[in-house]
């Protein structure tokens, strides 16, 4: 019976319940791997944004800062001896991701999830402070709050100075140029895949059928597998290391899913039982896929957008016809 009450009990502390030592402890390890988290960061951008992996450097060492004098108070109060206590052990408290996640995040998404820790970090210490009986303690706790609260500032502010000249503009083309890599080029070339290679089995089936159940699975198979084998394919022949577009799984993931879209454009129209409306809407679909595809490449790739227009439009209004003479043949 004990064993079976046992696993009704909180298995974390709330922080209420923290003494002042041990939310002091909670503090200096927490500080520490904020620190050590702005560091990774620093290590994972250094060799593609120096300027930002610079600002990370300098949140790092006042994370070091905040340590220390966090570590010279608790060893005055309560000697060299640190509690083992961990944000996970505290109820509601703020976690971190773990470091060998955050090599994948892109530079916008790091940069906001910095803010998000010193806005977490700003609460806490508030909140530590306000129930601090020590006035030392307290004025500590105080101090490192509003310090949390002007990091955020000082970072956006640091990063101005550091992204706004020449190395600014290289590490914006550089993420720019990434993404197009990683995204944009697998995606577009999945969309096309998907938006013209089916035009021809979708309306020869169409026309040769007149039967848009039969049109929309013939479609939705051709649209999925389509979907698949360019994802596989896409992921299976680049790992991204000598070419640096980035890694397989998200560069197969936007070609796969761009693929399938392209093909079901045209063919969720004949989930319509009116075959002449069904095609109808299916044939203005095609239009505005050819278009988007159009706009992604002027928009991108940079392509002109008249060799645009005469590349994807052209080419898929012969796939378009193809289908369409096979199928009433």
């Amino acid at each position: 019976m004990p064993a079976l009450f046992s696993l009704f009990r909180p298995t974390r502390r709330r922080f209420d319940d923290l003494s002042a030592q041990e939310v002091l402890s909670l503090a200096i390890l927490a500080e520490e791997e904020d620190g050590r988290i702005y560091a990774a960061y620093a290590a994972n951008l250094a060799k593609d944004y120096p300027a930002s992996a610079a600002m990370f450097d300098a949140m790092a060492a006042e994370e070091n800062e905040h340590r220390s004098a966090l570590l010279d108070l608790y060893v005055r109060r309560f000697g060299p001896t640190i509690i083992p206590i961990r944000r996970e052990h505290v109820e509601g408290f703020y976690a971190r991701k773990p470091l060998w996640l955050l090599k994948s995040l892109p530079l916008e998404r790091a940069r906001a999830d910095a803010a998000d820790m010193e806005r977490q970090a700003e609460t806490f210490y508030r909140l530590a402070a306000s129930r601090s009986t020590d006035a030392e303690t307290r004025k500590l706790l105080g101090d490192l709050a509003a310090a949390e609260a002007k990091h955020e500032r000082t970072a956006l502010s640091l990063e101005g100075e550091l992204t706004s000249g020449d190395e600014g503009k290289a590490e914006q083309d550089q993420a720019k140029r990434q993404f197009v890599l990683t995204w944009v080029q697998p995606g577009l070339a999945g969309l096309m895949d998907g938006s013209v290679s089916t035009l021809a089995p979708i309306f020869a089936t169409a026309f040769a059928t007149q039967n848009p159940w039969t049109t929309f699975l013939i479609g939705l198979s051709a649209s999925i597998g389509a979907g698949i084998s360019m994802g596989f394919t896409e992921a299976a022949h680049d790992d991204g290391k000598l070419s640096g577009r980035g890694p397989p799984w998200k560069r197969g993931l936007a070609s796969g899913v761009m693929t399938a879209i392209g093909g079901l454009g045209h063919a969720l129209p004949y989930l319509i039982p009116h075959f002449w409306t069904a095609t109808a809407i299916a044939l203005c679909v095609v239009f505005v896929e050819l278009w988007v595809i159009v706009w992604i490449q002027n928009r991108f790739m940079e392509t002109p957008i008249g060799r645009a227009m005469f590349q994807i439009i052209l080419g898929g209004l012969l796939v378009l016809a193809t289908g369409i003479l096979i199928g009433g043949a």
